[in-house]
């Protein structure tokens, strides 16, 4: 990738909210009341093979977001970072067919074998097995607005917990690390027995919520 790409992520992803909070944030103080809703990603909690920059960025605006909500307080002034986990769009699809398309000049061929070969049809059943509509993530946006006393944080796609929470068990970072190395390199049908498993619980609680008792 590029650097220029790379800056160009980090100037919408977060340079783009960095600005934006700026021009809001005298008014709030002034008025010593406010909330600023982030829309933020489980990337900037933990980092996903081939999605480097992306999360990079991410990270960076929950450092900076994490940073700033501590002195606001003492304006009344709220932080809340949204974190959606897949979500499933129109863009992120043809996204998806673009690259597995693409030649990479300069990556070496492993690299693109180990990009097309492994991690594009599992970050495709990943979005089936657990992808979220925008509108799910727009409702859980609306819900933390809503509250007398705002969350920080705010991951909308409970199936994606126990994976953020993974990274958090072992203060080494080895667990995740290895944990999602393995599963995507070593052992293959364990990962998609664990997301049919998750399919199946999301199809079965989704049946128990829309069949009258």
């Amino acid at each position: 990738m590029a650097m220029d790409d790379m800056r160009r992520v980090f100037e919408t992803n977060f340079f783009g909210a960095v600005r934006l909070i700026k021009e809001v944030l005298p008014g709030m103080k002034r008025r010593r009341n406010g909330h600023i809703v982030v829309i933020s990603s489980v990337m900037g909690l933990q980092g996903v093979i081939f999605n480097d920059v992306y999360a990079a960025s991410k990270f960076a605006i929950e450092g900076f977001c994490e940073s700033l909500a501590v002195q606001l307080l003492k304006f009344h002034i709220f932080v809340s970072m949204i974190e959606p986990g897949p979500v499933n769009t129109e863009f992120e699809m043809k996204l998806m067919e673009e690259v597995s398309r693409s030649e990479f000049p300069g990556a070496d061929a492993e690299t693109i074998r180990s990009f097309k070969d492994v991690y594009l049809p599992a970050a495709h059943e990943i979005f089936v097995t657990m992808g979220q509509t925008p509108d799910t993530v727009a409702k859980a946006t609306v819900k933390v607005i809503g509250m007398d006393q705002p969350v920080f944080r705010h991951q909308t796609n409970a199936l994606y917990t126990p994976l953020t929470a993974l990274k958090y068990t072992d203060n080494t970072g080895n667990l995740s690390v290895r944990t999602f190395y393995n599963l995507l390199f070593n052992y293959g049908s364990v990962f998609h027995l664990s997301l049919n498993l998750l399919r199946c619980i999301t199809c079965n609680c989704f049946r128990r919520r829309v069949m009258p008792v």
